[in-house]
């Protein structure tokens, strides 16, 4: 009896460890690498700490809060009745006139008058923003775009020169892979094109494209991401990495 108790103990123990190895074991996520023909032209593992986070809506939504406050100006500024020139006298007698009593034609109800909880210089908009929350808000909006279809990765642009045209022909190419018909579409902001880094040349073909924008991954932020529907990682290669430095700094 002792011996099958035993058994049946250790047993116990090993299943207690394929679990847990199975919930720690991270999933393997891969991607499709794209060509400028609109290709595919290979696969690539995507590291999970960027494309395979859970959705957290609570978290982005108090990060674009705050980047749009901190973006305010806070220059707006109204005047209080005491700050308006003039109304120093009584606009008429106190009684006999028949009209409501007023002592000033600057009162915020006249016309001309003060502002009442008006925008005043001296308020300040900002927001403290850990930087660790920005950066996994925005690992979140890329695994939620990752999900929905919308990550796109391609090949290294080579362009011999700035050439409008042949943008568009990339975009034309990729528009033809299933799922990203829309990204053709030149209404509303639709692709975000990530570089590893800058590139006159690519930023010079693609600028004048309706609804694309150039961007260096080290300046990807969860607004500049959310404000257009696909991301395109161009030479996945070298851009990850970048991400990954982002995702591991303390």
């Amino acid at each position: 009896m002792a011996s099958k108790k035993t058994k049946t103990e250790e047993a116990v123990k090993v299943e207690k460890t394929a679990k847990a190895k199975t919930k720690t074991a991270k999933l393997k996520l891969e991607g499709k690498i794209y060509s400028q023909a609109g290709k595919e032209s290979g696969q690539i593992d995507l590291p999970e700490a960027i494309f395979g986070l859970p959705w957290n809506g609570d978290l982005v939504h108090q990060v674009l809060v705050s980047m749009q406050s901190n973006q305010r100006a806070g220059t707006a500024s109204t005047q209080t009745r005491g700050e308006v020139r003039g109304g120093g006298r009584k606009p008429w007698r106190q009684k006999g006139t028949g009209r409501a009593r007023h002592g000033s034609s600057r009162s915020p109800i006249w016309r001309g008058g003060g502002v009442t909880h008006g925008p005043r210089v001296e308020k300040n908009y900002d927001k403290k923003i850990n930087k660790k929350m920005k950066t996994k808000a925005l690992f979140t909006v890329i695994s939620q775009k990752q999900r929905e279809g919308e990550v796109i990765l391609l090949e290294a642009l080579k362009f011999a020169k700035p050439k409008a045209q042949d943008a568009q022909k990339v975009v034309n190419n990729l528009a033809k892979v299933k799922g990203l018909e829309k990204i053709s579409y030149k209404k509303g902001n639709r692709t975000l094109l990530a570089l590893p880094s800058a590139d006159e040349k690519t930023w010079k073909s693609f600028r004048n494209l309706p609804g694309v924008a150039v961007e260096e991954a080290r300046n990807l932020n969860p607004e500049l991401v959310l404000n257009y529907q696909y991301l395109v990682l161009a030479n996945p290669e070298l851009l990850l990495p970048i991400l990954e430095a982002r995702a591991k700094a303390k």
